[in-house]
Formats: structure tokens, sequence, C-alpha cells
């Protein structure tokens, strides 16, 4: 067994310390629990071992979804217990997706982590990343994760929301806090922050340290779908959703402080876009803007032009104090087209910063970008 890897690598919804155990009857003695191989198991060098019961299978193998681990099927080898396993050196770093193909047919492994992506459950590991303790979980002072439940006035559909508080929340109970209003990728979820993003390890690590100003952050579904007519990039008035229904119950619940200067807007893809669409819609609203791995660039769906708010609108020019941009530089058709709108920023008059650190469109880069964007926020 290698070296245990720190708790935050292996957590997910469905438990927060794996239990990598089966169950077995012994006769008169009753049920027995034993150990059974981890469906993956890494080390601190870059060397994985995928493991997969499946006594009666005629071929396994492993294989990614793009990205950093790649996309060929590896395949697996069967031992005498019916676990097939291959173990795979130096891979990079951080968060993959993954799965299995069982004789043809694409599966998920029930002794490996699952996540939400794409509309549906899916393996990943995580590789220690030597250089980047920032999600993972130390022994600081650790904050809240809280779970609200509201109403879409606009389409009648109970929603609900993750909300992380600072370690501080609890017992200073006087004070106001700034607010981050968060947003997932396409197909994903509000949990995904938490579960795959890490972000309550992020804030509490970066807080602990002083590298970011204490502060709220909401969590939210963008799908506000009318089911009638459910078919558009963007599924939703997840704008309506935000500002009419959502932030009014966080500010009737929750210590922030209504300030444009306190209350910022970020999501990663589609949340990106989603973001700066909201922004640019609402301008004034929120003094900071965030898009990580995403352009402003027109899509086949939007409520607002974001190119036309940025270069012309007053309002948003002076209220807004940072527009925020990252991407991977493996990312090769969103890395121009970021760049473009950089330089449209800047011609603006708007305040900017980029960022970009190696990587693909996946969550090793986004944790990076959230980090250098949440250092900058409220100051």
């Amino acid at each position: 067994m290698s070296k245990p890897l720190n708790i935050a690598y292996e957590s997910f919804s469905m438990f927060f310390s794996p239990a990598y155990m089966q169950m077995r009857l012994y006769g008169n003695q009753g049920p027995k629990h034993y150990p059974s191989p981890k469906g993956v198991d890494a080390d601190y060098d870059g060397n994985v071992t995928f493991t997969f019961y499946a006594p009666d299978a005629q071929s396994v193998s492993v294989c990614g979804t793009g990205g950093a681990f790649g996309s060929e099927p590896i395949a697996m080898t069967k031992d005498s217990e019916g676990n097939w396993s291959v173990t795979v050196q130096n891979i990079t770093p951080g968060f993959h997706y993954h799965y299995y193909i069982v004789d043809g047919t694409n599966v998920s492994n029930p002794q490996a982590p699952y996540g939400y992506g794409s509309h549906g459950s899916m393996n990943f590991f995580e590789v220690p990343d030597p250089n980047d303790d920032t999600y993972i979980y130390r022994d600081v002072d650790h904050g809240t994760i809280h779970m609200e439940i509201f109403k879409s006035s606009k389409t009648g559909q109970v929603k609900n929301c993750w909300i992380y508080t600072p370690p501080s929340y609890a017992t200073d109970v006087n004070r106001k806090y700034p607010v981050l209003y968060l947003h997932h990728g396409g197909g994903e979820t509000e949990a995904c922050w938490i579960w795959q993003g890490k972000i309550n390890y992020i804030a509490d690590n970066l807080i602990a340290e002083g590298g970011c100003e204490e502060m709220i952050i909401v969590m939210n579904n963008l799908y506000d779908i009318n089911y009638d007519n459910p078919g558009e990039f963007l599924a939703g008035d997840f704008d309506s959703l935000l500002t009419r229904d959502c932030m009014p119950f966080i500010e009737s619940r929750y210590r922030v402080i209504p300030d444009s200067d306190m209350r910022a807007i970020a999501g990663l893809s589609m949340g990106s876009y989603h973001s700066a669409q909201t922004a640019c819609n609402n301008p004034g609203m929120f003094g900071y803007v965030g898009m990580l791995s995403g352009s402003f660039d027109d899509r086949w769906y939007r409520w607002c032009d974001c190119r036309d708010v940025i270069a012309n609108s007053e309002i948003f020019k002076r209220k807004t104090k940072l527009f925020y941009m990252s991407v991977g530089t493996d990312e090769t058709r969103l890395y121009p087209q970021i760049s473009e709108n950089m330089e449209y920023l800047r011609k603006s008059g708007v305040p900017s910063v980029y960022y970009e650190c190696p990587g693909y469109h996946e969550w090793t880069v986004w944790r990076k970008s959230i980090r250098n964007f949440m250092g900058l926020l409220f100051k």
C-alpha cells in the first residue's frame, strides 16, 4: 500500500473517508469485513494503479476523457481473484476524470471516487502536486458549508444552493462579509465546486495564510430550465434566478455586505459565460467579475451584449473594480479568444487582470485560477 493520501484527494459526495472494504458471510460466524483493492491508488511520484473487479469479463481497460491523462484506452490484466489492474507511470499532478471499458461497454468503478460532470456521475482520481497544496486539508481553522433551499420565481422550481462561510463567521456574530457568487460549468452541479473544486479548503488555507479576504461563497445550479423549451446552451434564465431570487434570499439570511464593491461573480467554462452575461446585464451590481476558461464572445444564445456594455456602459466601467480572465495554456481553442478579450477590456478602460497556468480545460486549472482570483478580491 502506498503512502496514505491527504483526505482531500479522495473525499467525494458519497463519503468523506473512503472505506475500501467488502463483506462476506463466514458460516455461523456471521458477516465479516475484509479489505478490497482501491479502485485507484496514486502515489506522490505520479504512479497510479487502477484496479477493477470483473471476474467474468474478457477484457478491461481504463481511459481518460482527454486533457492531461489523455483518451487512449490502457489495457488491464486480470489476476486469479478476478481483479483487473494496470499501473501507469508519470501521470501529471492534479485532477483527472476517467472511466473503464469492460467488454466494450463504458462503465464506472464502484471502488474509485465519483464526481459529477458531463451530466452524469464520473470516476476521478487525484495525483498529488508537490508544488501546490492550496486545495488539500490542512490543520487550520475551517469554515462551514451550508445547504439552503429557495424557489425560482420564474419557473416555480425548488432550487438548492451551497454556501461557504469563513471560520470567523460563527464567532464574530456582528461582522458582515463580502460575497462571491461562484458558478460551475456545463454538465455540472452546484456541489461541484465543493467536491471537485475543493473550494472550502482553498478558502480555509488562503484565509489562514492571509492570502485573501474572508468572504462568503455562494454556489448555485445554473439550470433554471423551462422544460417546455430546454434545448439551449444557456438552459434557463439564470440571470433572473440569481438576481431576483437567490441574492435577496442570501442577503436576508446571511451577514453579507449588500454593496457592489463587496460583491463578486465568477464561474468556470459555461459558468464564466453566465457570470459575464449577468454582470453586464446588471451593470454596477458586481464590483468583481471572473471568467475561468471562458470568453465573452457571442455564443448561440445570450441575454446581453457583453461587448457593448464593456465598451459603452459608464456605470459598468465606474463600478467594475476588476474583470479577471484565466486560461490553461493547453486550452488551444480558448487561448487566442481570451487574449483578444483582454485587449478589448484594456481598450475599453475596464480594470482587468489575466492569469494563465499549465493545463487543460479541467479542475486543475480552475482551482489555481480561483485561488489567484480570490487573492485579488475586496481590497
